[in-house]
């Protein structure tokens, strides 16, 4: 076990640090202020919201525990706080425990020790404590001390044209059993991270689609016939923070267990194979240039890989030791490919008491802003700026989902403009805005889409002002309550790529208030939560969300409550004619608000039991063709109901029974040498993946068909 402390913080950010090692017989460290158990403590010259304590380890380790004291012997202690942490010492993550950015409890005094064993481990080289609360009768106080141990893997950096092939010895691979881990942090939201095919028509693929892990198998599928493969998973969201995320892939036959981060999703394949056959090879960071339109059209990834195990073969090992080489455009690996290169943006969280104010160039004939914005919350004011020499203001906000753009225009007759565009950009993706205006024109463009651009022609004069408030405005008095602004919400998200007047703006100095200001912002870290993953809403019921709060659309589901759990339709038949129903077909939920959905059956209450009829497709006459005991001719009946719902119906009736009819023409029966031979091959409800059909064997045969089978209750 390493123990890893704090040693001379600096005024505010403690960055230097120390590393002890622990064994059953020697404990060696040396005190410093901040470090547990040590005379002194941090303590910063302000108390407020905005100081932090950095630790950094040197390199990565991977972090099981944290313990606070406040400070030495005095009223200075800190009684909650929360843990960020981060490779680079840049784009900082909250630790999450139980869905949401956790406060961990602190100190109730200056001596004690509080320890927290973390729910999950992380894995970083840098950690911060930020201050939630602390005693009010005194200061910030902190010592501290962190638990881990030592953590090393191979990474590699994927730029978007590298992709790394694995090819199999004998040229094919057939495997009943998979195992693939790996672990992966990008920006971007597409891109395939690895994928392998066969001639036969198998193939897995593992991409991200809009910040989401989508995972896409197929054991085998005949074009010809009824067996269909595909089976696609889709789990995660916002995967394109750039913070390092874990997939393990287990497979036995047609049984998948899929882990994201600690997230497991149980399923079967479709079709009715067990082997995966691929070809030649499987390639990690995307999909070979082959001339299919699969491989062209879908993006490569772009970011990080680590520890990629395929099957128990170490790919990143091999990849470093040269026994791999990368396909397309790179030919060849270079030192930079084993390290993760970071993107240079930096990204500002928003809530709903933030604003940024950043400067501008006064007195410009051209205002231009352009930002990047992520957020769950439909309506949220996203900028405000006061043109110079009074001739109004200029307001960027969010609408029912959509951009608006509102000018107040005091030096014309038109008192003001108001265009919009976009939609559904409240869906927690980024969506770039940008916005121009000069003298008599104005244009808003959404996600870089010139054709969807909104224009406008009317009278307007442009002096640019010298602030901009991004999220919000500042406090009263200074903010002008006659403005639009007023009736809009503050902004609750993320904003990144910042730009004003085609200047990048350098968040780093706004954080340091030189120049501009902000209030309650965190900056380099984006702390959006998706409230949908996992998604609590049961049968079916579409999830949506607010920044606080999730909700459940159960419409068409069959299901009613908070997270549809309840069912609207009645257990049986039987329940039916309880309330004075009469024979007809009825909607009925066998297991009430259990995993099953429910399905429609035909209600016959003439007889003095209640029967319940489950029909199929199976419902005109249909030739069946037979000459030989050797010669049979299946049908297959499907019916309007899954396996499990049926074996739920069956459980529960006092008698089960199906029918055949047949009509013969011009054919030998009984026991004469041509006599028709007539079995049922399926169903065993309580058999997974047994399917009901007829096997005949005869000279040509009609027979009407199964309707369906009766059960009485």
């Amino acid at each position: 076990m390493l123990f890893y402390m704090p040693h001379n913080p600096e005024s505010e950010t403690g960055k230097k640090s120390v590393i002890c090692q622990w064994s059953p017989h020697l404990f060696i460290f040396s005190c410093g202020s901040g470090i547990l158990y040590c005379a002194g403590g941090w303590s910063p010259s302000d108390s407020d919201h905005y100081q932090w304590l950095q630790v950094d380890f040197g390199n990565r380790k991977q972090i099981s525990a944290i313990a606070t004291q406040g400070r030495y012997s005095s009223s200075d202690w800190v009684t909650q706080y929360r843990m960020l942490y981060s490779d680079t010492g840049r784009n900082w993550k909250p630790y999450h425990q139980d869905g949401n950015i956790w406060a961990f409890p602190g100190n109730i005094n200056s001596d004690s020790v509080v320890r927290h064993d973390l729910q999950h481990p992380v894995i970083a080289r840098y950690v911060r404590i930020v201050p939630l609360d602390w005693n009010g009768e005194g200061r910030i106080g902190l010592r501290i001390e962190v638990y881990g141990c030592s953590y090393w893997a191979d990474v590699i950096n994927f730029d978007g044209h590298v992709v790394l092939p694995y090819r199999f010895r004998n040229k094919k691979m057939k495997t009943l059993k998979d195992v693939i881990t790996l672990k992966f942090k990008t920006s971007e939201s597409e891109g395939v991270i690895l994928h392998g095919e066969g001639q036969q028509g198998d193939y897995i693929t593992l991409e991200l689609k809009k910040a989401k892990l989508v995972f896409s198998l197929n054991l085998g599928s005949n074009q010809l016939g009824p067996i269909y493969g595909h089976t696609s998973v889709m789990t995660g969201s916002l995967l394109d923070d750039h913070h390092w995320h874990s997939v393990v892939i287990e497979r036995q036959g047609r049984s998948i267990n899929l882990t994201l981060d600690r997230g497991v999703q149980h399923f079967r394949t479709n079709g009715e194979f067990d082997y995966l056959d691929l070809d030649y090879e499987i390639t990690f960071g995307g999909i070979p240039f082959s001339g299919k339109p699969s491989s062209s059209s879908r993006k490569n990834f772009k970011g990080c890989m680590e520890s990629i195990n395929y099957n128990g073969i170490n790919i990143t090992d091999l990849a470093r030791r040269k026994k791999l080489e990368p396909s397309n455009v790179v030919r060849s690996f270079t030192p930079k490919y084993f390290s993760c290169v970071e993107p240079y943006t930096v990204p500002v969280f928003f809530n709903a008491t933030s604003y940024l104010e950043v400067p501008g160039r006064l007195n410009q004939d051209l205002f231009s802003v352009s930002f990047q914005f992520r957020t769950w919350n439909p309506n949220g004011l996203l900028l405000f700026s006061q043109f110079a020499e009074n001739l109004g203001n200029v307001e960027i906000y969010l609408t029912e989902s959509k951009v608006g753009v509102h000018i107040n225009i005091t030096q014309t007759k038109m008192s003001q403009i108001d265009i919009s565009s976009g939609s559904g950009l409240n869906d927690g993706q980024w969506h770039e805005v940008r916005f121009l205006a000069k003298e008599n024109f104005a244009v808003l463009t959404i996600d870089e889409d010139e054709a969807s651009a909104v224009r406008t022609n009317s009278p307007l004069q442009v002096k640019t002002g010298e602030k901009y408030f991004f999220g919000g405005k500042t406090p009263k008095p200074r903010m002008n309550n006659s403005s639009h602004s007023v009736l809009q919400p503050s902004f609750q998200g993320c904003m990144q790529l910042i730009q004003v007047d085609d200047q990048l703006v350098n968040l780093y100095e706004v954080a340091q208030r030189r120049p501009g200001s902000f209030a309650n912002v965190s900056i380099d870290m984006c702390a959006i939560i998706d409230r949908c993953v996992p998604n609590h809403c049961e049968h079916g019921g579409k999830c949506s969300q607010t920044w606080h709060s999730f909700q459940c659309t159960c419409e068409e589901t069959g299901y009613s409550g908070a997270t549809c759990h309840n069912s609207i339709y009645e257990p049986s038949c039987e329940a039916y004619k309880h309330l004075g129903q009469t024979s007809n077909y009825y909607w009925i939920d066998p297991d009430g608000s259990g995993p099953l959905g429910p399905l429609k059956v035909y209600c016959n209450m003439t007889e003095d039991k209640v029967w319940t009829i489950v029909s199929h497709d199976l419902q005109m006459q249909t030739t069946v063709v037979g000459y030989s005991p050797e010669k049979y001719s299946v049908t297959q009946l499907v019916y309007s109901a899954s396996m499990d719902q049926i074996s739920a119906v069956t459980s529960s009736a006092e008698h089960c029974e199906q029918y055949v009819s047949y009509f013969c023409k011009m054919s030998r029966l009984l026991n004469t040498p041509g006599r028709l031979r007539m079995e049922y091959v399926g169903f065993d409800p309580g058999s997974p993946g047994s399917r009901p059909g007829l096997k005949a064997g005869a000279k040509p045969l009609r027979h009407p068909g199964i309707p369906g089978f009766n059960i009485p209750f």
